[in-house]
């Protein structure tokens, strides 16, 4: 009996080991800036003036702002900005937003 039991532990670990991970957490804002934001605004946030991408470290905006910027985009804003973000939840926004308001 306790063989068995042994076996079939063994057997949902090792399945457990083999899952796939999910590609970025939900909450982690520094992976999901890097995927959605740093290719325009660059990897510390500090802009890109050949695309006309604004630097993001140390701006004035809140973290509520920053992540209804993201989400619900703004009118006035260029491409991609004048939507939300495609494929960003609002908690992904929201994890992004305070990534953002990290950097220096």
């Amino acid at each position: 009996m306790k063989c068995k039991l042994f076996l079939a532990i063994t057997v949902v670990a090792t399945s457990l080991g083999s899952l796939p991970k999910p590609l970025v957490a939900a909450d982690d804002g520094a992976a999901l800036y890097k995927s959605k934001c740093a290719g325009c605004h660059g990897a510390k946030g500090e802009g890109k003036p050949a695309v006309k991408a604004p630097a993001l470290k140390g701006t004035a905006l809140t973290t509520d702002q920053i992540a209804e910027h993201i989400t619900k985009g703004e009118a006035s804003s260029k491409a991609p900005h004048k939507k939300g973000i495609a494929g960003v939840s609002a908690t992904q926004a929201n994890a992004i937003a305070e990534f953002i308001k990290t950097l220096k």
